[in-house]
């Protein structure tokens, strides 16, 4: 990917924009070493984790762009780029849209009649608030409304493409006998035309999958969430899984 970086414009707890010199309507992904958990209570560094969420996000919206889902997802993430996307300028809603096919993680906390592992018809879908500092809060519909965050007509759509995409991606897991349990996503409205688009990244820190439908043999960020002591030899069993993940999904543009 040749494209020339302009100044930094954001930072986040993992990944970094840049202004691309190229097109004002368009920016640099670049993805980071760190690793973070309770939103960002816990952080580590693992050497060459972002290189592996870059190649995990590309590969990702390259199937969803070949399915017609509508991301911000230009290219790179590939090349010997330094961890560099170039995407579309969007203005991010801070919404996490999480939909869920399988009882686990939180939902399965505060539904403790359903049995954890039991699958879930038709999918649930949540929303959360975008906030640290008050642990990234669930947020109904009418509050969204309320605050002026998103439309009605937005929401629905967030709804929809959430629940495409999910799809999409639990068959391309399905093909490699991998249950994808839940997945977390994130929208941002274009800066060209305002039109809704999947944005950030969709990495291993997005979703949960488990191997053989077995949640023992998990492959994703909960591994690290589950850590007793962080130590080289623990995040290196960390790292392992990253790079199992990132080799799995190589193919998924060409399902």
């Amino acid at each position: 990917m040749n494209v020339r970086k302009g100044a930094e414009i954001a930072r986040g707890k993992t990944k970094v924009l840049y202004e691309s010199l190229d097109d004002a309507q368009r920016l640099v992904v670049r993805q980071g070493d760190a690793i973070t958990a309770g939103d960002g209570a816990r952080r580590d560094v693992i050497a060459g984790k972002g290189r592996l969420a870059a190649l995990t996000t590309s590969r990702v919206f390259r199937l969803l762009n070949k399915r017609g889902l509508p991301t911000h997802y230009l290219g790179g993430g590939e090349d010997e780029d330094g961890n560099e996307m170039l995407v579309r300028r969007c203005e991010m809603i801070p919404l996490e849209v999480v939909v869920r096919g399988i009882v686990a993680g939180s939902y399965a906390k505060r539904n403790p009649a359903l049995k954890r592992g039991s699958p879930l018809s038709p999918r649930v879908i949540e929303f959360f608030l975008k906030d640290d500092e008050h642990h990234d809060p669930m947020i109904t519909r009418d509050e969204i409304l309320a605050r002026g965050i998103a439309t009605e007509e937005e929401i629905e759509t967030m709804q929809r493409l959430a629940r495409e995409t999910f799809a999409v991606l639990e068959e391309a897991w399905r093909q490699r006998d991998v249950l994808l349990v839940d997945l977390k996503v994130e929208f941002g409205r274009s800066a060209e035309r305002g039109a809704l688009l999947l944005a950030d990244v969709i990495d291993n820190d997005s979703w949960r999958i488990w191997p053989q439908g077995r949640e023992e043999a998990m492959l994703d960020k909960q591994i690290y969430r589950n850590l007793e002591q962080r130590d080289e030899e623990a995040l290196a069993r960390v790292k392992r899984a990253y790079e199992e993940v990132a080799a799995a999904v190589a193919d998924f543009d060409r399902a």
